[in-house]
């Protein structure tokens, strides 16, 4: 699939031509020829960009020093040393004096800049496990101030949730969380990579060419059924901000969790609106190549992310294993829209169990909430 420009969007097959709808100008078109009241013609903040800008690696990734590593390592000693468990780490008792106010800089880049940086140069093999998730851990604190782990009760079900899955995965957003954030402990001996689409580029091009589908898109219709069945929308303008939050399998299920016959289904012109963001995205997107030790930070309110499908080796250094947070800053965090408060709270509840499963779950258990009525 090529992408030569704002304008030039091949459409997979089976979609309608993005051509169909005639550009639009002005600052925005009222219902019901063009976009929804208030959502701009284009967004030109520094989020809307395309994969083909990135042609240095080095235009997102930061590469640690020798001497900042050094730092983090002292600040990991120090930090053992009060005998402390993790989840307590802050940047008071992690501290990196040079590479901490890096850190902050970068945190906003996730909010006011592009949307996502990747840090390189720890190395996994030179720590524990349980160091290298505190190091993990420590990082991040830099990053934003609230956390949210995922806790573990299951039992050894197997649920095929597909963060288990070697499939591909489509283009989407975390349920919750400003910024989601991973790091990778070993990769797959093939495929797998990490990849990122802009949501406000996916928007201009719609803004453009399909302002009928960002009417589909901020329509309170969408019916969601994970974790309650709720209807609302895809994307919402907020603050002079687009935030954009979906996953396909609470809107259409899939074959191992079949969405329950009595709820409502997406229609035709949801499907299809699905339909166009993937191809868009896929269009523009950009493919990180990850390495052992990186650790990826994107803006999960603003920049999509998929992953190809990949398959492992026989070693443990050649399975792919990330451990995954979401995070926020309570300093620089947008205004979340009410329809998505909930999630939020849930995720960054002060009083939440923090418990992290330092190596993976037998059987493939991982915690997939249930469709409810």
């Amino acid at each position: 699939m090529a992408y030569a420009g704002v304008g030039s969007v091949l459409a997979p097959p089976n979609v309608r031509s993005l051509r169909e709808t005639p550009p639009h100008t002005g600052h925005h078109i009222d219902e019901p020829l063009g976009l929804p009241l208030k959502f701009p013609a284009v967004l030109s903040q520094e989020l809307a960009w395309t994969g083909p800008q990135f042609q240095d690696e080095a235009q997102y990734i930061y590469s640690l020093l020798d001497t900042e590593i050094a730092e983090v390592d002292a600040a990991l000693a120090r930090f053992k040393a009060l005998g402390l468990d993790g989840d307590l780490i802050n940047i008071d008792n992690f501290p990196l004096p040079t590479l901490g106010p890096k850190l902050v800089d970068l945190g906003a880049v996730l909010y006011n800049g592009r949307g996502f940086f990747v840090l390189r140069g720890i190395q996994p093999q030179n720590y524990s496990v349980e160091d290298l998730t505190m190091v993990w851990l420590g990082i991040q604190a830099y990053i934003a101030d609230q956390l949210h782990i995922v806790a573990d009760n299951t039992s050894d079900e197997k649920i095929g949730h597909h963060r288990h899955s070697t499939s591909a995965i489509t283009f989407h957003t975390e349920e919750a969380g400003d910024i989601t954030a991973w790091l990778t402990r070993s990769t797959a001996a093939s495929g797998g990579q990490c990849i990122i689409a802009s949501a406000y580029n996916v928007y201009n091009i719609l803004a453009r060419h399909r302002p009928d589908i960002i009417r589909t898109l901020a329509k309170a219709d969408w019916p969601f059924a994970i974790p309650r069945f709720h209807c609302r929308p895809i994307i919402f303008y907020e603050d002079g901000k687009l935030i954009t939050n979906f996953t396909r399998t609470p809107l259409l299920g899939n074959a191992t969790h079949p969405r329950p016959e009595h709820l409502p289904k997406t229609s035709e012109k949801q499907r299809e609106a699905l339909d166009i963001i993937e191809a868009i995205a896929q269009a523009t997107q950009l493919e990180i190549r990850t390495q052992p030790g990186d650790m990826h930070f994107i803006n999960n309110l603003a920049v999509l992310h998929r992953r190809e499908g990949f398959v492992d080796g026989q070693s443990k250094q050649a399975k792919r294993h990330l451990v995954r947070m979401r995070l926020r800053s309570s300093n620089l965090g947008w205004n979340i829209p009410p329809e998505l408060q909930k999630e939020w709270e849930d995720a960054f509840e002060e009083d939440l169990v923090k418990t992290w499963h330092l190596e993976p779950m037998p059987g493939d258990a991982f915690p997939l909430r249930k469709y409810t009525n």
